[in-house]
């Protein structure tokens, strides 16, 4: 109880100590006074303040009836996204941009020509350039290197005279010709999807079986039990342009060409090769006709495992890297929509990039068709190395939901099996899927659905025990995932929800799963502790220090620069993801200040005074005290920086 401070003592402390070494500055005060804004949109989560005016000092709520018709209001107001918030640009960053032909040492041969809007003055550049961030730059000191050359925000490590970019050459050696991040989208490949020339041979002869109209020809029926992947092909029904369900469906281009009949020809005779928009060279193999069975396909040996689950937004490579240092097992990318990637969106294939670290990975799809979704998958069979593919039946947003993706599949049994055989037709690695208990909240219904997706072909299942009315509020419901772990088996069945410390995930494990699959969960998980897999290996609770954490921070600026880049674009998208990370980071109630251990799941952390300068900063639910801990790390925010985390966070409550 000594650590308790009211809002009042916590908001004086930080303002009388404006820095770590405890000199305030002028600065200091005019944050503070914005903190003080009790109203504003960027000084503390609503949830967090209409539970503190409703709480009194002895931490009962009040009985008033006023309070009770403020409450339903204020929650509605802090649940789900910032969907308004602003959105910082490169060019809100720096006004002059050298062209990129410069910096890469070919500036004779600009790539934009005459109408090149950059400029090509090193000299002029520099005069208009911002201050160096610092003396060292990672990316020279890691790879003897820095691409970034003079644009890059800690040039004057690695400049000479002339503003030449001095190269380390014993240090660039030894990385020459590694790839330490897979899976980039290459300029041939995203030409070829952007103008439909690449060939989905396998996808389409799938989707052409689902054509086929049944003998009483009824369109949108549903799909027969096939005990088989090549039986799915043949006795599954039509695809999405006769389904009642699908209005919103978003049709790509080339699916509104009219079939080709050769299609379902073999692909050793003319007529297949006609087929694909790509013409085969030398002999027919037994690849090219024999179909990979299930039992032949590579395994998903990942039992017992810790497993990082794909989070939106804060699941970026960097932060996988983090939680590989911590103990991570197996790491997947964050849900990337397929439409997205067959449109050969770099956004979104950037979702799909794997560090070399990364020994386990996989990538997760949204989609609500089969044919995108067979698509995309054969897409990704042949362009990137991945250990498994996972299928998100679990998101519970609207814009996923009200497009047929998500939960939602759960509830159009005949889509969801045709995605899952398509899917796992196509595919040469283990498919997986990530499923609710259910829609509604009082009515599961995963048991029902799980035997069938292992009768379709996925490897494994992964159930986070909440309904998507729940989304991430309430308690997991770890006894209904043990029923379903039963009723999977063989099949392997992870378990998804409320892990917090290492006894969480022992009495998850003594519940028949086959593993647990770590996350966001409420305000915990991955995202406040990703040393939390440390505390599971090693079975104990880590009273890690602030200064620890700051490290934590550290690292992952540096693997942000490293990812994104060192110059200012680089830096500021680094700040962003940091502070995105920040607005979950800083919920954690330090192990030494716990009356009681562990850390309950749906616990408020109370406002309260660490035991240090750098520990109290760190609990501060302020943005500008986000913005503050990203300054002692990236430096001062450009001109006009504003911020505003992703997520509204309801589910603090």
């Amino acid at each position: 109880r000594r650590f308790l401070a009211s809002k009042e003592q916590f908001h004086a402390y930080l303002r009388a100590r404006g820095e770590p070494g405890g000199q305030a500055g002028g600065e200091e005060e005019d944050v503070e006074e914005k903190e003080e804004d009790v109203g504003s949109c960027q000084s503390e989560p609503p949830a967090k303040r209409v539970r503190s005016e409703d709480l009194g000092q002895d931490g009962e709520g009040r009985e008033d009836a006023g309070a009770e018709e403020k409450e339903p209001t204020e929650r509605k107001r802090a649940r789900g996204q910032n969907k308004s918030r602003p959105c910082m640009k490169p060019n809100h960053y720096e006004q002059s941009r050298l062209c990129p032909s410069v910096t890469q040492g070919c500036a004779e041969k600009c790539y934009f020509g005459a109408r090149c809007r950059f400029l090509h003055d090193v000299g002029e550049y520099m005069a208009t350039k911002p201050a160096d961030l610092g003396r060292s730059c990672v990316l020279f000191e890691t790879f003897g290197k820095c691409i970034y050359g003079v644009t890059c925000r800690f040039a004057q490590a690695h400049l000479g005279d002339g503003y030449q970019n001095i190269v380390n050459t014993d240090l660039a050696k030894q990385w020459e010709g590694k790839s330490l991040v897979r899976n980039n989208l290459s300029k041939d490949l995203q030409h070829q999807l952007r103008k439909r020339k690449f060939s989905f041979r396998k996808a389409e002869e799938y989707l052409q079986g689902l054509a086929k109209p049944h003998g009483d020809g009824r369109k949108g029926g549903k799909a027969t039990g096939c005990s088989t992947e090549e039986q799915g092909e043949s006795n599954c029904t039509t695809p999405q342009e006769g389904q009642g369900d699908s209005p919103e469906c978003p049709v790509l281009p080339e699916q509104g060409e009219d079939p080709k009949p050769d299609a379902l020809e073999s692909p050793g005779l003319p007529g297949g090769e006609e087929a694909s928009s790509t013409k085969t060279v030398g002999p027919v193999t037994d690849e090219d006709i024999v179909k990979l069975r299930s039992c032949e396909k590579k395994k998903l040996e990942i039992q017992g495992k810790l497993y990082l689950a794909p989070l939106t937004t804060c699941g970026n490579l960097p932060f996988r890297r983090i939680c590989k240092c911590f103990g991570a097992d197996v790491t997947c990318g964050e849900m990337a929509v397929c439409t997205n990637l067959l449109q050969g969106q770099s956004s979104e294939w950037a979702l799909l990039k794997r560090h070399h670290t990364e020994d386990i990975f996989g990538v997760q799809l949204e989609g609500a068709f089969p044919d995108t979704m067979t698509k995309c998958a054969e897409l990704l069979n042949q362009t990137i190395e991945v250990d498994f593919v996972d299928i998100n039946v679990g998101c519970p947003i609207d814009l996923v939901y009200k497009k047929g993706g998500g939960c939602a599949l759960m509830t159009r049994s005949n889509k969801f099996e045709q995605i899952v055989r398509g899917m796992n037709l196509v595919l040469d690695v283990p498919l997986t899927v990530k499923i609710r208990t259910g829609v509604q909240e009082k009515i599961n219904v995963a048991h029902k659905i799980i035997p069938k997706i292992r009768e379709w072909g996925a490897s494994m299942v992964t159930l986070h025990g909440r309904s998507r009315e729940q989304r991430y509020t309430r308690s997991a419901d770890w006894d209904y995932i043990a029923e379903c772990a039963k009723i999977a088996s063989p099949m392997p069945l992870f378990g998804n929800g409320d892990i917090l410390s290492y006894e969480d995930a022992n009495r998850a494990m003594q519940m028949g799963v086959s593993g647990i699959m770590i996350a966001r969960q409420v305000c915990v998980g991955a995202l406040i502790k990703p040393w939390l897999f440390t505390e599971i290996k090693e079975q104990r609770h880590w009273d890690i220090s602030s200064s620890e954490r700051f490290d934590i921070l550290k690292d992952f600026t540096s693997y942000g620069l490293e990812h994104w880049g060192s110059d200012t674009q680089g830096v500021e998208k680094t700040r962003k993801f940091l502070l995105e990370w920040l607005s979950f980071l800083c919920r954690y109630i330090p192990v030494g200040l716990l009356e009681h251990l562990p850390q309950k799941i749906n616990e408020r952390p109370p406002y309260y005074m660490g035991r240090d300068y750098l520990e109290t900063l760190m609990a501060s639910q302020n943005v500008d005290d986000w913005i503050k801990i990203s300054e002692l790390l990236l430096g001062p925010v450009p001109t006009s920086f504003t911020f505003l985390p992703k997520h509204k966070a309801n589910s603090y409550r």
